[in-house]
This record gives structure tokens, sequence and C-alpha cells, in this order.
């Protein structure tokens, strides 16, 4: 880490014990490819510009101030040294008020993860509360103030060091109720369970960040890459429509078993009134023995 930048610097607190720490970004967006909108006539950039939604005329800078909305048209104005004065004091120290289990917290809370590593003095103590978490296998749940705001940060081993995840706020997740409520309830059991058990045991395997490419941003990457060439990218075959299938023979087909139903021809045959095979075979013992029967009596 001593070549990256760190994004805030501070304390941790455990008990009557204080040590420095530096944070930094563990996930960025930074390395994506970015565009600029342009002009299509000129070629040059466009400037984004805040105008008066009545008036239409450009407003500078300066005469920006941040409004919440109480009704339609109607805003409540908040001054800069207004919105500044809600942002708490901080004294940069995240103090640890919890130990809990690792798998207590549901990842519907995570926000962003940080790096987390020893400020020039501290290292001991640093690699005192890391090791004691690792062994007791829990987290530590911390609070402080980082990018103006109070934030609750999950504190967890990682690697040589540590990794600090911001966390939601309640209020900020939604319930998963509204979003499964149109589930129907159903059990699902016997053969149809046993085939996703063996599909699943037949892809079990490890995680490899590095196995998962991103293909939209190396797909943009080819194309700009032609534009600068001059060359022209053969244009995507639309995919072919999946067909709709039946839930078990989709599972059976997947697992690569043979279905042990008869065909469904079969069925709609005889639905149409075509006698099945047993009928058929029935009927010509049937005949066999009436015609042995009027043998003997002619006989």
């Amino acid at each position: 880490m001593a070549t990256a930048r760190a994004n805030w610097k501070g304390f941790i607190r455990f008990g009557d014990v204080t040590f420095a720490v530096a944070l930094y970004t563990a996930a960025s967006s930074s390395e994506r490819i970015a565009f600029n909108t342009l002009n299509r006539s000129t070629g040059n950039r466009v400037r984004r510009e805040f105008v008066d939604s009545e008036t239409g005329q450009p407003v500078e800078r300066d005469d920006q101030v941040k409004g919440y909305e109480i009704d339609n048209g109607g805003y409540v104005v908040l001054e800069p040294d207004e919105v500044a004065s809600a942002v708490p004091d901080s004294d940069k120290t995240l103090r640890i008020e919890a130990f809990v289990p690792c798998d207590e917290i549901d990842d519907v809370y995570f926000d962003k993860p940080y790096y987390l590593a020893p400020d020039k003095m501290g290292a001991d103590a640093f690699k005192l509360l890391r090791d004691g978490l690792r062994q007791a296998k829990v987290a530590a749940l911390a609070r402080t103030v980082l990018f103006r705001r109070l934030r609750t940060v999950l504190i967890r081993p990682h690697g040589k060091g540590l990794v600090g995840t911001t966390l939601n706020f309640d209020y900020e997740v939604r319930s998963s109720a509204e979003a499964f409520e149109g589930l129907p309830e159903m059990k699902i059991e016997g053969e149809m369970l046993d085939l996703a058990k063996h599909i699943i045991n037949t892809k079990k395997g490890t995680f490899d960040a590095k196995a998962f490419d991103d293909r939209y941003e190396a797909a943009v990457a080819e194309l700009v890459k032609a534009k600068i060439e001059g060359r022209t990218l053969p244009k995507r075959k639309a995919p072919p429509p999946s067909k709709p299938s039946d839930l078990l023979e989709a599972l059976r087909e997947s697992a690569g078993v043979t279905s042990s139903r008869k065909p469904r021809r079969t069925a709609a045959k005889a639905d149409a009134g075509e006698s099945p095979p047993k009928a058929k075979r029935a009927s010509r013992t049937k005949t066999s023995r009436s015609k042995t029967s009027r043998s003997k009596r002619a006989a």
C-alpha cells in the first residue's frame, strides 16, 4: 500500500487501545472506459450548464443553493453554511462498539469496502486486533464520520490487514417482502429436487475473480480500437428465441438423464380415438381364441 493514496486517515480504538490507521479504496470504477458527450456537427465537447427551469437563463455557481421540496413548486432553501453545520463533528476515530459473529450481518447491508492498514506507529496493536478477530471468528462494529457522514463500519481480517465495509442504514435497505410477494407457495421434492442437487454437485467449484471478465468493457475497447484503425466490426447475430420447456424435462436434459415417460404424441393419438397397443394385442388374442373354438365345434 506504500504507493497508494489514502482516502482517509484516523484511528481505531477498542477498549483503552488506540492506534493510527489509513483507509484505502478497495473497489474502484476509475479503470472503466469513459465517454465524453460531443456535438455531432462540430466534434467539440458539450459543456453541462445549469439553467433556470422557468426563464431558461444560465445560473452561475454562486447563485445555486440547495432546496428541499415541501410541495409542488415550493421549496425550503438551505444555504451552504447551513448544510455544512449539519455535518457531525469528527475526531477521526473508529470506535469499536461491539464484536459480532462474521455471518450475523446480512450482506444486503454491505455498502463499500475499504482496506485498513496501520499508519506510521501502532503496527503491533493493529496485528493484535487482526489476529484476535481471526481467532475468535468475529467482526468488529465501529462508528465514525467518513466523507461528511456518520457511518457504521464492519471491520474484518483480510489477508495481512483489515477490510472495513461501510454499512447501509436500516432505512436504506428495502424489505424483501414486496419483491417476493408474488412468489407462489409450492413444495419441490422427489425427482425434480434430486436432479437439481445433481446439477449443482456437477457444477461445484471455487471462486476466482480473474475468471469473470467484463465482456462489455472488452467489447467497447475493441470497438474504439476498430474505429481508430478504420475497421468495421461484424454485426452480432440475434440469439435464437428460447423454446418453452417443461421444468422436469429441462432438468433431465441438463443432468443427462433420459426421460422414462412415453412420448406425448402417443397420448395424443390415444385421445384421438386410436386404440393403445395393449388394447390391440388383447383384441387380436380374443379373435384367435374365437376362431379356435369354432374350429373345435366344427370337428
